[in-house]
């Protein structure tokens, strides 16, 4: 059984993820879209490199390509429910505070 990929919505009713990735040459996007829906299909079961903790519920994606070390943080809902949250081109070793919590 499938998980479920949900993308967050903010207030204006925009969906960062969803605006991140569109802005991505095509080729990384089609990576990102692969990685997303092996995350729906294995769920918690995807380990690294695929994904990684970050700190308590949050965890990222991560993909390498030609357009650097892309990170898209989501957590697990209750009912087999990921939420996507928030996508980054990662500039510096550590993920930073700012992205972490965004």
């Amino acid at each position: 059984m499938n998980w479920v990929v949900e993308f967050y919505r903010d207030t204006k009713d925009k969906e960062p993820v969803v605006d991140f990735v569109d802005s991505l040459p095509v080729g990384t996007q089609a990576k990102i879209i692969r990685l997303i829906d092996l995350l729906a299909k294995y769920g918690v079961l995807l380990k690294e490199p695929y994904t990684k903790q970050i700190q308590g519920k949050l965890r990222e994606l991560r993909i390498i390509d030609k357009a650097g070390h892309i990170r898209i943080l989501y957590f697990t809902y209750t009912g087999r429910i990921f939420i996507l949250l928030h996508g980054f081109v990662k500039k510096t070793g550590k993920t930073r505070g700012r992205d972490k919590y965004c």
